[in-house]
């Protein structure tokens, strides 16, 4: 099931594509390359420290996370942020705008 494998990690080409950004190079630099992915879906947000951790050293950590704002990602930690940290920035966002 590719919605639970990010896409850097993710060996169908077309789902890829699908989910690039504007520079989808990124991918290739991210920290999480290599790892388990199972690390980066927790079963609760306190869970979440690993994944967090990988994150705040990735390179590529901005574009993870706006990348997986952009498409609403449902599931796993993106950016160093779990789905309930990405909501409460998009609607900081909205209130913002």
């Amino acid at each position: 099931d590719t919605r639970h494998t990010p896409p850097f990690l993710d060996r169908d080409e077309h789902r890829v594509s699908e989910l690039s950004t504007s520079n989808p190079s990124w991918r290739t630099k991210a920290a999480c390359q290599g790892l388990n992915p199972e690390i980066f879906y927790p079963a609760d947000d306190d869970e979440a420290e690993i994944a967090k951790a990988v994150c705040r050293e990735c390179p590529v950590q901005g574009p993870c996370l706006e990348h997986a704002l952009g498409l609403r990602e449902k599931d796993g930690v993106w950016g160093g942020c779990t789905e309930r940290e990405r909501r409460r920035i998009i609607r900081q966002r909205r209130r913002s705008a």
